[in-house]
Formats: structure tokens, C-alpha cells, sequence
């Protein structure tokens, strides 16, 4: 990228910087931000075309029911009409980037430190160290899912506020609740990739020969 240059009256020259193209998304995350912050700067890191489009979208609310009964009120959302195939191409490759990257599975090493880590705060009383590690290893099976800053922020978390060891249930919908921001974006990436059909393929001009000649004969 260069800058141009331009002359004052007093002969000197001022340099005016040309305006940088956006961030990757992956460039732009910063996890140890707000939820509504790193939503707004992953957004506004994704090419100005899908920026476009998940503005135009529509957003419905509606229930959802458990085993319990009622469970809260869930959003669904919809891409709007005319989504075209090269528009579908750019979200498909756009959340491709995003899931080798921002919600990428946490690397099996780091994942289970981290779950021996967090059980280590929470001793637990006549468990074997080989019990031990084979419960963390059922851990990072369930976790497997999850990027390593989520999980990061999910053991910060209950360390900070809680005083019990937490079970595999309870880390697993705080996970959820951390990264909700980030995988509602890649649904609705997801949903902008699947509102056009994708672009066929070239014919092979070898193919179009054969049936030319075909037909002439």
C-alpha cells in the first residue's frame, strides 16, 4: 500500500495516507473483549457485500420449549430474497475462514492441561490420579468442540465464581453462552451459503467436442 504525497504553499510536502482495505475476521477477533464488541468487529472485518446482506436479513423470535416446559426465546434468522451465487460463494469461503480460525476445535493438548488444571482446583476425595485423568479425558471428549479461548474463558470464569467442581453439563453451557456470538454469525453465514445454488461447473471442452462431432456424423 502506498500514500500519496501533495504540496503545501510553503513548499513542503504532506503525506495523505490511502484507506486500508478491511481486516480478515480472523485479524480483527480479539476474544478477550465484550461478547457485543467482538460481534460488531467481526462483522465489521467481513467483505462489505455480506456486511450488506446480514443487514437486510429478518430476525424472528420465538419459543423454545424443553424438558422442563417453556426455556426461553430463541432467534431465527433469515437471509433476504435474491441472494446470488457469487454472493453465496464469497459467505461459503468467508465461513470457512472463520471456522479454520475464530471457532477452530482447541488443540487436544491444550485442552486437556486445561481440564486437569481446572479439576485441580477442585480436588475431589478418594479418586485415583488414574480415575482422575481418565474422567479429564472424557472432558476433553465433550470439549472437543469448543476453540481453546473458549474454554479458556469458560475455566477463568467458574475458577472466579464458583467453590464446587463444575460437571461436564455446566462447562459445556457456559461454553455455549461464550462463544453464542461468534457461531450466530456463522449460522448466519451459513444461511447466506445456502440461499443460492452454487455456480455450475464449466462444460469440458473436450466433452463438447465429442458431441459436436457426434452430431455431424
Amino acid at each position: 500500500m502506498t500514500a500519496r504525497s501533495r504540496q503545501t504553499r510553503s513548499g513542503s510536502a504532506t503525506v495523505t495516507a490511502l484507506s486500508r482495505p478491511p481486516a480478515s475476521p480472523a485479524a480483527a477477533f480479539d476474544p478477550a473483549l465484550p461478547a457485543p464488541q467482538r460481534r460488531i468487529r467481526l462483522t465489521a472485518a467481513l467483505p462489505p457485500p455480506l456486511q450488506e446482506l446480514l443487514s437486510q436479513g429478518r430476525t424472528d423470535r420465538r419459543p423454545r420449549f424443553g424438558e422442563d416446559g417453556f426455556d426461553g426465546m430463541i432467534e431465527q434468522w433469515s437471509p433476504p430474497a435474491g441472494v446470488t451465487a457469487a454472493q453465496a460463494s464469497l459467505a461459503r469461503q468467508t465461513l470457512e475462514e472463520l471456522s479454520a480460525t475464530v471457532l477452530a476445535p482447541a488443540d487436544s493438548d491444550h485442552l486437556l492441561g486445561r481440564v486437569l488444571t481446572l479439576l485441580s482446583h477442585f480436588p475431589a476425595k478418594g479418586l485415583s490420579p488414574e480415575v482422575e485423568r481418565m474422567m479429564a479425558l472424557d472432558w476433553a471428549d465433550d470439549l472437543g468442540e469448543y476453540p481453546a479461548w473458549v474454554i479458556d474463558a469458560a475455566a477463568r470464569n467458574w475458577r472466579r465464581s464458583r467453590k464446587w467442581r463444575p460437571s461436564i453439563a455446566e462447562m459445556r453451557a457456559l461454553c455455549e453462552e461464550i462463544c453464542a456470538p461468534e457461531r450466530a454469525l456463522a449460522d448466519r453465514l451459513q444461511a447466506l451459503a445456502d440461499a443460492a445454488p452454487r455456480e455450475a461447473a464449466a462444460p469440458d471442452p473436450g466433452v463438447l467436442a465429442t458431441g459436436a462431432l457426434r452430431r455431424m456424423g
